[in-house]
């Protein structure tokens, strides 16, 4: 599983850099309306799970295909629910992303320790998984406290996630570096 990940260390990379664009976006411009707001983390999550799904495919058939294929199903859904109805109230919005959030961190987290043998630094994974559990929860204990106060802690934690990933795609980078010399 670790070679045919390795090989997709780009598209991780990528998933890094839309978190941290997203974050950005969401703390510098809380402002935002909620069908804005729906419409781009519905945009984030589509792309999330669409990056996620063709890492899936290029592990078929390994260790852990299942659970990149689930987590891919779900963002992409996860997506496309926001993107088609946004007017969503507020309540549902939160209820939907902090189900994805909470279900994606638990899934990084089965990921790690599927991986902890084959690659060193899982721990990455478990914080990310840890970082989507607990701003699930946390959108799920505030959610009475507005909009922007959800707008925030989505920008922080597409944020979070977003720089916690790029080590992970740049150590995938490293050994998919040392993959293609060992085999030359």
């Amino acid at each position: 599983m670790l070679v045919p990940l390795s090989q997709s260390w780009g598209l991780l990379l990528l998933r890094s850099v839309l978190g941290i664009l997203f974050g950005l976006t969401a703390l510098l411009m809380p402002g935002l309306t909620l069908a804005a707001l729906v419409l781009y983390f519905g945009a984030y999550a589509l792309l999330s799970g669409i990056a996620t799904l063709v890492v899936a495919f290029g592990v078929k058939g390994e260790p852990g295909f299942g659970t990149l294929l689930f987590e891919a199903i779900l963002g992409i859904a996860t997506g496309l629910l926001a993107l088609f109805y946004p007017g969503l109230t507020a309540i549902a919005l939160l209820a939907v992303i902090a189900t994805w959030a909470i279900l994606i961190g638990a899934m990084a987290i089965v990921t790690a320790i599927r991986l902890r043998r084959e690659l060193t630094g899982e721990w990455i994974l478990v914080t990310i998984g840890m970082l989507s559990i607990v701003f699930g929860m946390l959108l799920v204990v505030n959610a009475a406290a507005g909009l922007l106060s959800l707008v925030w802690l989505i920008g922080i934690y597409a944020m979070s996630s977003g720089i916690a990933m790029i080590p992970l795609a740049l150590r995938l980078r490293h050994l998919s570096q040392e993959i293609g010399h060992a085999r030359a």
